[in-house]
């Protein structure tokens, strides 16, 4: 799955657009770093690191994550926790292994699961239910 990194001295962004389903959360939570008109459209130099994590915390798709270069690893969550978008995917957050039907496995700490049928990167959520007007 292709990953854009964007940098500071204190935190990489990292971007898995296959992932993103484009909520938008990041872009209201810090409109200066999450940017989708200009390029790239991440620049995490614009605010300080904290508000940078705690905006890409927001991200429910899990496409946005966070890795910080100094200081002490954040604690990884260990109950899953699960909530239909009203009229989008399933969120879930906590350690969650997805096993695709090509018997690639992959660990994420959150994502955005398709309800409507429709999304073209099943299981995940690729924003086509708005598309189709699903209703939860």
């Amino acid at each position: 799955m292709t990953v854009r990194e964007y940098a500071t001295d204190k935190l990489v962004v990292e971007w898995r657009p296959k992932l993103c389903y484009h909520s938008q959360n990041c872009v209201r939570a810090l409109p200066l770093v999450f940017d989708k008109e200009r390029r790239p459209w991440i620049d995490p130099t614009q605010a300080a690191a904290d508000e940078v994590e705690a905006a890409v915390e927001r991200c429910p798709s899990g496409a946005l994550r966070i890795r910080r270069l100094r200081g002490e690893p954040r604690p990884t969550p260990t109950n899953v926790e699960i909530t239909p978008d009203p009229n989008g995917p399933l969120l879930v957050r906590g350690p969650i292994t997805v096993v695709q039907p090509d018997g690639t496995v992959e660990e994420v700490p959150r994502a955005a699961f398709c309800r409507c049928g429709q999304s073209g990167n099943k299981p995940f959520c690729d924003g086509s239910h708005r598309d189709a007007g699903f209703k939860g």
